[in-house]
């Protein structure tokens, strides 16, 4: 099948690149809160991230700063634009993050044809949106513009990532200032998404991108049941019991990403709260009271 053909081999034929575990990048992964200047300040504070303004959406609703990273990927912290229109703000897809400090809540993938990778989830039985236009204007009054397909059940981004595909160059979007924002990170090595049912989320990934049984693991202290597609970035995760704090969030917001993993090349970031062993590598979790939010690091291969 194309889909299962290796990326590099699609590619020199000129054919649109199938999503497998190998080939799943994150464009970008968000962080949502009311007061974007107090999400920047905590982020930087915990983490020694700097993290750069982005501009407001054309939404009329939201606004955002991000943390770029050398492989393209990038951190998103998105507030509430200062003079929004509280109609737009309680319509967007990620109102009650936005107004309740809800974090992480939502991931993208970014893919060469949009279209094409919208009809061949829908191929595999995994329900797909139309596709939307979308933009901002950065401080520097440069308009960038992208399309973005919704995948799957829940809100934009939740237990499925979005697709995003740019309109105008990408590196405008990833890149405010031209370059990556630092160089402690590489990019972002796992999305963890809180599930209802672990057996039936890890059925639908394996449907959607043909993938692998994943690899499992109990993390008491994290207090959820883990399920990893090796080689890709997406750790399932399910409440190990109703009073965990997984299992309480999944009822309250449903299905979405409950914590990001970022890669670095070198123990350089400031030391985590705890350190664990997630399927044989080491990661260190920020201070989630000061940040907001869980916020992890692995060293990469």
């Amino acid at each position: 099948m194309v889909r299962r053909m290796k990326a590099a081999s699609l590619a020199a034929l000129g054919l649109p690149v199938m999503l497998t575990a190998a080939n799943l990048q994150i464009d970008h992964v968000t962080v949502a809160g009311a007061h974007l200047d107090a999400m920047r300040k905590a982020f930087t504070a915990a983490t020694g991230l700097p993290t750069e303004y982005g501009g407001p959406h054309s939404n009329h609703a939201t606004e955002m700063a991000l943390v770029s990273f050398p492989d393209g990927s990038y951190l998103e912290l998105m507030g509430i634009q200062k003079n929004a229109d509280p109609v737009a703000v309680s319509m967007h897809v990620w109102s009650k993050f936005l107004k309740n400090n809800g974090g992480p809540c939502a991931f993208a993938l970014r893919v060469s044809d949009i279209t094409v990778e919208a009809r061949q989830l829908k191929a595999a039985g995994i329900p797909t949106g139309a596709p939307e236009a979308s933009g901002r204007t950065r401080p520097d009054g440069t308009k960038i513009a992208w399309q973005t397909v919704d995948v799957g059940p829940g809100h934009r981004g939740s237990l499925f990532p979005f697709l995003i595909s740019d309109q105008t160059p990408r590196e405008l979007r990833v890149y405010p200032s031209g370059k990556a924002s630092t160089d402690q990170v590489s990019g972002v090595a796992k999305v963890v998404i809180g599930v209802h049912d672990l057996d039936g989320a890890i059925a639908q990934y394996r449907r959607a991108f043909a993938l692998s049984q994943p690899r499992r693991q109990k993390d008491a202290e994290f207090g959820a049941e883990l399920a990893w597609f090796e080689g890709s970035p997406i750790v399932l995760a399910q409440g190990l019991d109703d009073r965990s704090w997984l299992s309480r969030r999944v009822r309250e917001d449903g299905e979405a990403p409950c914590a990001f993993v970022l890669k670095t090349e070198r123990d350089r970031m400031r030391s985590g709260t705890r350190k664990v062993k997630w399927f044989d590598r080491s990661i260190s979790w920020m201070n989630e009271a000061e940040l907001g939010f869980r916020l992890g690091t692995e060293i990469g291969n």
